[in-house]
């Protein structure tokens, strides 16, 4: 019998707030993580300007031991692990060390690279001859499953644990790949969600393409402008999100908080066939991509109340608009409210799809829809598809009841996740 499927905890290490009640507090009144970078500015990118978690030494000692600080260098599984971690803990189980492994609890944690610093550190360290001074932790670090081997020794997790890596759609897919693995009946519980590594080795590249932002690096909580007429590429960020998912009867067995129920999703690809290729999305596979995530949570697209869409302040914007449109068959006034938490974070690369996909059900959770910053002027092929009075400026308070959260990646590979509002 297939299982209903719950989320009942939640984490953070996001740009613009580490720890959920900073997050929350953040996204509700429109703060910004993003900042000027000097390293970036110093290694002359175009883009000097990005959004990174602010952990400070005190915090990372509370999810790490001193012996496990030394020599260790990798952002992304620093920040997966305090997120990964806060999830657990909100989610009211216990940190209690075992011989015997959770066999019910496993982790699906994504990400795109793994401690590129502490990888080129190695390099370096290799070329001068002095291969045995690397340490015993260089391959945990730098291995792409390094977050999700962190996480399983620190909670003791014995069901399936891996790392899928996906692109920037990396956090939605692991949220689908957990719902899937509790629904067949193999897990009671998953810790999914993906994070992304900071700075200029993992970001220079997209510089290189032309596709940051490079036009407010004197103002930059102006730089991310999803559906903005003045976008200028995306800004670069970093970060983890997790979200605890569980099957329904046990959370209910143990009088769990839930924050929301997952009602199904859909993963696919344009095969970078017809408009799609490695850097753009092949329209066809992202409406067949949502619409099919719809089918599959049995809902009809007129009870999809809001989206958290991918929007990462590209020439896309519109194409993404235009691909929900056909997919939900909505538009005008008939369209869902539409948000993109990229205005506020960057664009968190792997990261992205799961800090989002937190802040998508805090909304729902808590009644509000976040607004939309620096996108007063709306792109004009925007407003010619729907009305703007659904992309919302300010945050404001509304009972919803279904959020529809999609990312979008490189190689041309889509995710998308129904979100509901839990009611017995």
């Amino acid at each position: 019998m297939s299982k209903r499927v719950v989320i009942t905890g939640l984490g953070v290490a996001a740009p613009n707030g580490v720890g959920i009640p900073a997050f929350t507090s953040a996204i509700k009144n429109g703060v910004s993580g993003i900042k000027h970078d000097a390293q970036l500015q110093e290694l002359q990118f175009s883009c000097q300007i990005a959004g990174k978690p602010e952990i400070t030494e005190e915090l990372k000692s509370q999810y790490f031991t001193d012996l496990e600080l030394r020599g260790f260098n990798s952002t992304g599984i620093l920040y997966g692990v305090i997120a990964g971690m806060e999830a657990w803990k909100n989610a009211g189980l216990t940190m209690e060390v075992n011989n015997e492994p959770d066999w019910d609890s496993g982790t699906i944690f994504g990400s795109g690279t793994s401690g590129i610093d502490k990888f080129r550190e190695s390099i370096y360290k290799i070329d001068e001859l002095q291969t045995r001074k690397l340490g015993s932790t260089v391959v945990a670090q730098t291995m792409n499953s390094g977050i999700s081997a962190y996480l399983c020794g620190k909670l003791g997790l014995g069901n399936q644990v891996t790392t899928n890596s996906s692109a920037c759609s990396t956090g939605t897919e692991a949220i689908i790949m957990a719902y899937d693995r509790i629904k067949s009946g193999q897990a009671k519980r998953i810790l999914a969600g993906s994070t992304g590594d900071s700075g200029p080795y993992i970001w220079a590249g997209f510089d290189a393409l032309r596709v940051c932002s490079s036009k407010y690096n004197e103002n930059p909580e102006l730089g991310s402008r999803p559906m903005s007429s003045t976008a200028a590429g995306f800004v670069p960020g970093s970060g983890a999100g997790a979200l605890l998912v569980e099957d329904l009867d046990t959370a209910l067995e143990r009088g769990a908080a839930i924050y929301a129920e997952i009602l199904g999703g859909n993963v696919n690809s344009g095969g970078q066939r017809g408009s799609g290729s490695m850097t753009a999305p092949n329209s066809a596979a992202v409406q067949r991509c949502i619409s099919d995530a719809i089918k599959n949570s049995g809902i009809s697209s007129g009870d999809v109340d809001a989206i958290n869409g991918h929007l990462t302040a590209t020439t896309k914007d519109s194409l993404e608009i235009e691909n929900w449109t056909k997919a939900l068959k909505r538009k005008g006034d008939n369209f869902p409210y539409i948000n993109s938490l990229k205005s506020m974070t960057g664009h968190c690369l792997s990261g992205a799809g799961s800090i989002e996909s937190v802040a998508a059900v805090l909304q729902l959770y808590e009644g509000f829809l976040f607004g939309n910053t620096n996108c007063e002027d709306l792109h004009p092929e925007i407003t010619n598809l729907i009305n703007p009075s659904k992309v919302p400026f300010k945050t404001f308070n509304i009972d919803l009841n279904i959020i529809a959260k999609a990312s979008f990646g490189f190689g041309d590979v889509n995710a998308c996740v129904l979100l509901k509002k839990y009611k017995n």
